[in-house]
């Protein structure tokens, strides 16, 4: 997987046309991806899910497009398109797209927290 210097800024255009939605699928673009971060674009149609994992690392979620369902161990809340999630390292999550949904995540490494 491509790395993207931690010291050299950059622009990832045209996102939404190079990772459109596709019918009965989950997608994802890595955008950057260093020893300090890694930024995902996801889409998915309506009916897809991701089944319960963690991250070792923190993790900020932003729906960009569309409905889901986010699931943090017990609790489930109805994303929104601008609604952001944060994950604590470890945190068990699910979710599943109401919608078809654009979402953004984010991780972040925070170095044996």
């Amino acid at each position: 997987m491509p790395t993207t210097p931690v010291t050299e800024s950059l622009f990832r255009l045209g996102l939404n046309e190079a990772l459109p939605v596709s019918e009965e699928a989950t997608t994802s673009r890595v955008v950057v991806n260093n020893e300090v971060l890694r930024t995902v674009v996801f889409t998915f149609d309506a009916g897809q899910l991701l089944t319960e994992h963690a991250s070792p690392k923190a993790v900020v979620v932003t729906l960009l497009e569309g409905e889901m369902d986010f699931s943090i161990g017990e609790r489930t809340e109805r994303l929104a398109a601008g609604d952001v999630v944060y994950l604590a390292p470890g945190d068990r999550h699910a979710l599943t797209a109401v919608t078809a949904c654009r979402m953004q995540l984010v991780m972040v490494d925070v170095g044996g927290q």
